[in-house]
């Protein structure tokens, strides 16, 4: 296929793969009201939180979440719901620096009720996405294409089917010029020497150890064993045995490229390059994360099957095995199990995923957008103790 990218490009330089227009309220309460909004518009989109206000240890991440997400360059516009307190607006000013520059803000104590919210809200909403609809795709670089890499529900494939042939096509995204997320700290535990290793200087190589170091301190402060909680039921059910298999199947996502940097959670993806981001394992928060940091398309490895899927990212699926693909392919995009079935090589797969990024890249729907899969959840490490 045509090795063309074309992408909605932003004023400040940065690339969007979808033009949506996202209803985003900074309330729990509102979350309601702003699924009305989106799901009675022309088009537009919102997610839910359960979120209201509270300024916790949580306070910095949760404002940093929200504003990056808003400010996503897959987004023409946002449309926040507010309830008028400072921290709102905070987070609105924050959006701003990071990019955002077409957005609508509705304040329900200056409306005065819920009603006139949805009211004004569902005319902006289409006006908005009228005007997006005018917007063209144009000729692209590569760096435009900021890719997350995550990984739900692993069994005994994943690591010898879908997993490394998303390292394949990550590859060779990096070497073309975009950018390449590996996230999932929990899920590199046991092979973060081997991830170092290939760290285009010694010290992100040890940033990259000591983000697991850090978050495995921060477990076994309250007592948790993570090495010995792990693999999960679900993971000993699809095959895997240990902590260690489960890790360096998962770090094949990566392909064999040289780690640009580290990533803190919801960082913004600056550069192209490989990184490592700190993310938890939970699929939702991490893709949540995903969409704060900046990164425009998803590809999602399963061996165990999931749903999961963004408001603003397309979420690519690739399956680790052919019976579970053939079980679920209303959520599938791509079986990677034809490796295991000895149909395909991993080279062609990889391949195939690369083609296929490309034309979500380009427009195409994936299946989780079809299904209308928008997920969406706060990241929160502390303590709820309000200060």
């Amino acid at each position: 296929m045509s090795e063309v990218l074309k992408a909605f490009e932003r004023s400040d330089g940065r690339w969007g793969l979808r033009n949506h227009v996202l209803v985003l309220p900074l309330h729990s309460a509102l979350s309601a009201t702003a699924r009305k909004i989106a799901d009675d518009s022309l088009g537009a989109v919102a997610v839910s939180h359960d979120w209201s206000g509270e300024v916790d240890g949580d306070f910095d991440r949760i404002v940093k979440t929200f504003s990056g997400f808003a400010a996503n360059p897959n987004n023409y516009a946002t449309l926040f719901i507010t309830i008028g307190t400072p921290n709102e607006l905070g987070i609105i000013e924050l959006a701003k620096t990071l990019g955002l520059s077409k957005f609508e803000v509705l304040n329900v104590a200056e409306l005065g009720s819920m009603g006139k919210v949805y009211e004004v809200g569902l005319a902006l909403a289409n006006s908005l996405v009228k005007q997006a609809r005018l917007a063209s795709r144009v000729n692209a670089p590569w760096s435009a294409i900021k890719l997350g890499q995550e990984c739900g529900g692993s069994d005994a494939l994943s690591g010898i089917t879908a997993n490394p042939a998303l390292g394949v096509a990550s590859d060779r995204l990096v070497d073309l010029g975009a950018s390449s997320v590996l996230g999932e700290t929990t899920e590199i535990l046991g092979a973060e020497h081997l991830l170092a290793a290939r760290a285009i200087t010694p010290e992100i190589g040890s940033q990259i150890i000591e983000t697991v170091a850090r978050y495995e301190r921060s477990i076994n402060y309250e007592g948790i064993d993570m090495r010995g909680a792990q693999p999960s039921r679900g993971n000993i059910e699809g095959g895997l045995t240990t902590l260690e298999e489960k890790s360096l199947g998962a770090a094949k996502k990566a392909g064999n490229a040289m780690f640009s940097g580290v990533l803190e959670y919801a960082d913004q993806v600056s550069s192209p390059g490989l990184y490592f981001m700190d993310t938890p394992g939970h699929d939702i928060e991490q893709l949540t994360g995903y969409g704060a940091a900046g990164i425009n398309i998803v590809v999602f490895t399963t061996g165990r099957g999931t749903p999961t899927g963004s408001a603003i990212i397309p979420t690519i699926k690739v399956a680790t095995n052919t019976t579970m693909a053939d079980a679920i392919p209303d959520l599938i995009d791509l079986n990677a199990g034809t490796i295991a079935d000895g149909l395909n090589m991993l080279a062609d797969v990889g391949s195939d995923l690369f083609d296929l990024i490309l034309a979500v890249a380009n427009g195409g729907e994936t299946k989780a957008e079809k299904g209308l899969h928008h997920e969406f959840s706060l990241s929160r490490m502390y303590n709820t103790v309000i200060r």
